[in-house]
């Protein structure tokens, strides 16, 4: 209940420009803004300075306030809950460029807990590594949204030695070529995006790292557990 309130706190002194700066907001104003006490009004900020929602720079008649990137986050998870709810897109079209990874996909994929899950789920078995496409800043947003979503789940599991991670799998399309793109669930949000396939993405494609890829998410695909049940 409380978060909702900070919320909506947050969605009014962003529409007053504090996303991108300071402003001069007393307890008063906001009081008037979203309709309780100037004691309620100053509280609420109190807390959510605490809670890290906003920055607060006391002045002698009114204070100035800055939304952090924590407070940015709130509104941003709220914004993307929301445009799922209304939005008919089935589809998210990225760009980016292809570079080299570490060498952990090539593990990874090579994994029997991750290939019974990808042959029973995808239908395919990939080839041992990962494409690693760096997508760039103009669609980092639309990335982003990919990351609140479900996607085909890959379940983590145990083995004597250690656990493994799950992820979050969107079929997908590289330059028009079939792919699956992979999120693992451990990873920090980034702007590289992997990709898998039943072949070398690399050889089908041609491509080379500083190489530009179009690529097209589909958010409405189902694994292949679900179509055979």
């Amino acid at each position: 209940m409380m978060e909702e309130r900070y919320i909506r706190i947050l969605k009014e002194i962003a529409l007053l420009g504090a996303i991108d700066r300071e402003i001069p907001l007393s307890s008063y104003q906001l009081s008037k803004i979203i309709s309780c006490s100037q004691q309620s009004a100053s509280r609420y900020l109190i807390d959510m300075e605490k809670k890290g929602y906003i920055e607060r720079k006391i002045g002698i008649k009114k204070q100035r306030i800055r939304i952090t990137e924590k407070g940015r986050g709130l509104l941003e998870k709220e914004y993307l809950d929301y445009k799922r709810i209304f939005s008919k897109e089935r589809r998210i079209s990225l760009k980016g460029k292809v570079i080299s990874g570490l060498g952990e996909g090539k593990y990874y994929t090579n994994i029997e807990g991750y290939v019974k899950q990808f042959l029973k789920k995808l239908g395919f078995k990939p080839v041992p590594g990962t494409l690693n496409v760096r997508i760039s800043k103009e669609y980092t947003d639309r990335l982003k949204e990919l990351s609140e979503l479900e996607g085909i789940e890959i379940r983590g599991f145990s083995t004597k030695d250690r656990s493994f991670g799950g992820a979050k799998c969107f079929r997908a399309k590289i330059d028009n070529e079939d792919a699956v793109a992979i999120l693992p669930s451990r990873s920090h949000y980034s702007d590289i995006l992997e990709f898998i396939a039943p072949y070398k993405l690399r050889e089908r494609l041609n491509l080379r790292d500083g190489d530009s890829v179009n690529i097209v998410i589909d958010l409405g695909g189902e694994d292949e557990e679900s179509r055979d049940s």
